[in-house]
């Protein structure tokens, strides 16, 4: 004994986004505060090992450069989720021997801390709850990036459903005569997602579909067929976020995703639309655009861990 006390080392829960292209990551401490950030290539091709590898490998790194003990970890990863295993249960098809995958073991295996994996809408959604107002009880969460995510926070709680699917509401059909990338046609996702706006205005002047960030940077320039394809997706987009709300008495819905950086030329049609064919419950229905930006699935991927260590120690006492 030398009768100097040594103090606690720091701890702190990162959060890791998951996806097709990239992996990101943020380190908070047990005040919130970010304390590191970044990312690294995702190997999706490689198959699951070599992403719980590339993953794991940002946790270990981003508690180094903060100098803190890693206490827990929370992931949201592209795909169906079993959130109670951290299985992977299905996938597209840009990620190689993902779909069976057990990220949460695989994972845990690697870094010691306890790992919880939510879906990266549910945790999208988890993360701009508690940016917008931790008071909102029912709310819907939308993405739209390259396809169309969905995700609903009710009574409090996030809606897993039986299949761990609730709240997929860019599968929803009845917006178009267009085939979805899931075969099906008419979906949502026809008409919203970064993808089908690319496509929907080549189908109109012809030639290669182009990014949707183009296609936003025509319509601000005048385009009228730019202008068109980005009403088309805000009429689809309300009027599925008022179909949720009147089935699920829901008063806001989140917008999230690359495509809802182009809010200006979506909140018309958005606005429009909800005049004409608001919920049925005369209530208003708000639809706002995201706050946290990139961010958003790392922080609510490390809501899910903390409310997982939360329920670990209640169980203790």
């Amino acid at each position: 004994m030398t009768g100097i006390d040594t103090p606690a080392a720091a701890t702190g829960i990162v959060g890791i986004d998951i996806g097709g292209t990239k992996i990101g990551g943020l380190l908070v401490s047990d005040a919130g505060v970010v304390l590191a950030r970044g990312s690294v290539p995702a190997p999706a091709s490689l198959g699951g090992a070599a992403m719980a590898d590339a993953a794991a490998g940002l946790a270990r790194d981003l508690a180094a450069r903060a100098d803190v003990y890693l206490t827990a970890v929370g992931v949201g990863a592209a795909g169906v989720i079993d959130h109670e295993t951290g299985t992977v249960r299905a996938a597209s098809a840009t990620f190689v021997d993902w779909a069976g995958f057990p990220l949460a073991d695989a994972l845990e295996s690697r870094l010691s801390v306890p790992v919880r994996v939510e879906n990266d809408v549910n945790a999208f959604l988890l993360g701009e709850v508690a940016a917008h107002d931790r008071s909102e009880h029912d709310v819907l969460g939308v993405m739209l990036g390259t396809g169309v995510g969905g995700a609903v926070i009710i009574d409090g709680e996030l809606r897993h459903g039986p299949h761990g699917a609730a709240g997929e509401i860019g599968h929803t059909p009845g917006y178009s005569d267009h085939v979805c990338t899931c075969g099906q046609t008419g979906h949502l996702e026809t008409l919203a997602s970064g993808t089908s706006i690319g496509r929907r205005y080549a189908e109109r002047v012809g030639g290669a579909a182009l990014d949707a960030r183009v296609v936003a940077e025509h319509a601000r320039a005048g385009d009228q067929h730019a202008i068109a394809v980005f009403r088309a997706a805000g009429r689809a987009l309300a009027l599925a976020c008022a179909s949720a709300a009147t089935l699920l008495d829901l008063p806001h819905a989140i917008v999230g995703g690359g495509v809802s950086s182009a809010w200006d030329l979506l909140e018309p049609a958005i606005e429009e639309t909800l005049r004409t064919d608001s919920p049925v419950s005369g209530l208003p229905l708000r639809i706002t655009p995201a706050r946290l930006g990139g961010d958003a699935v790392a922080l609510g991927a490390i809501e899910t861990a903390r409310r997982a260590l939360v329920l670990v120690d209640a169980g203790r006492t």
